[in-house]
């Protein structure tokens, strides 16, 4: 049986509004001008104009736009001074530091003693942590020894006033300046060997040059910590200032032509020039040296790294100035 189909609804007329639609049939009005709309362009435009025009009737000066700058991560830039003889001796020259660390369960010898003495009375913060986590902190190739220090950063000294402070102490001023050495334990080993044999400070450049890290000072032994190092920021400039204060200035090379024994310039104030192993001291720098010295060597080696060459030379100068003196 078919389902009876519904009939038909015929559509009859729509009703009105009312009237209430009468505003929409009016319209808007005239279109505002492009200038007129603060989303176009030529509006943008106008804004800009406007803003710049007060701008210049308070100062005269243009706004500058608005700089996006990314915020600013803190950045610690100390460095850890690890080493029981390394700690000690920053400790003993009164080295800025900010906290000690020391590995739990560590063994107590007469440097640890020392060590903590001397924190304790300068109220040095004292941190004690597992051994794994002074590894991490120290890095994987540092020999610790359940010890280190953590300072701000090296406070270079500039070499015309390590000059100055050098001959207001009656002194016969040696230096040694590096010209390319880009190894932190070179620098170390400069430094330990300067305060050996009576150099009154270390100048190294600004640039392509190592500069007092943690590594160094675990070379020196501590010695950092009595040896001044100055920064110059142009090493052949700041070698022709110290020329004009008097001072003689010898460059190490391998085909020098002044042999380290015959070298005449020991006794007057002297600043020795230590090349990289590989390059040597650079060319404007050799133009600069008052002499080019060699150290002779026998046997199969070819040459010695910066900091064998600057020990050889600064042992000599000493002998040669003790002989005379």
């Amino acid at each position: 049986m078919s389902k009876p189909q519904r009939p038909a609804r015929k559509k009859g007329p729509l009703k009105g509004t009312g009237g209430h639609g009468r505003k929409s049939l009016e319209g808007k009005g005239p279109t505002p001008k492009a200038e007129d709309r603060s989303w176009h362009p030529a509006g943008q435009r106008k804004a800009a104009r406007e803003r710049y025009e007060a701008a210049a009737g308070k100062g005269g000066r243009r706004p500058e736009p608005p700089r996006h700058r990314k915020p600013s991560s803190a950045k610690d830039d100390s460095e850890l001074v690890t080493g029981r003889n390394s700690v000690l001796e920053a400790l003993r020259a009164k080295i800025p530091a900010t906290s000690l660390i020391l590995a739990a369960r560590l063994e107590m010898d007469d440097r640890v003693k020392e060590i903590l003495s001397i924190a304790t009375k300068r109220g040095v913060p004292v941190l004690e942590v597992m051994r794994p986590e002074l590894d991490r902190i120290s890095g994987h190739d540092a020999v610790h020894q359940g010890v280190a220090l953590k300072v701000p950063p090296y406070q270079y000294a500039h070499p015309l006033d390590l000059l100055e402070t050098v001959r207001s102490r009656s002194q016969n001023p040696l230096f040694v300046a590096l010209d390319g050495v880009t190894d932190p334990r070179n620098l170390g080993a400069i430094i330990r060997s300067a305060a050996a044999f009576g150099a009154q400070g270390v100048i190294v450049p600004q640039r392509r040059s190592v500069g007092v890290t943690a590594s160094a000072w675990k070379t020196s032994a501590g010695a950092a910590a009595r040896v001044p190092v100055a920064m110059a920021s142009n090493l052949t400039a700041t070698l022709k200032e110290l020329k004009g204060e008097g001072m003689f200035v010898i460059g190490l090379d391998g085909d020098g032509d002044v042999p380290l024994h015959e070298l005449e310039l020991a006794d007057g104030p002297l600043v020795v020039v230590v090349g990289s192993e590989g390059k040597g001291i650079s060319r404007l720098v050799a133009e600069t040296c008052d002499a080019i010295v060699s150290i002779p060597i026998e046997g199969l080696t070819e040459s010695l790294n910066a900091g064998i060459a600057a020990s050889v030379t600064l042992y000599e100068v000493a002998k040669r100035r003790s002989a005379r003196s």
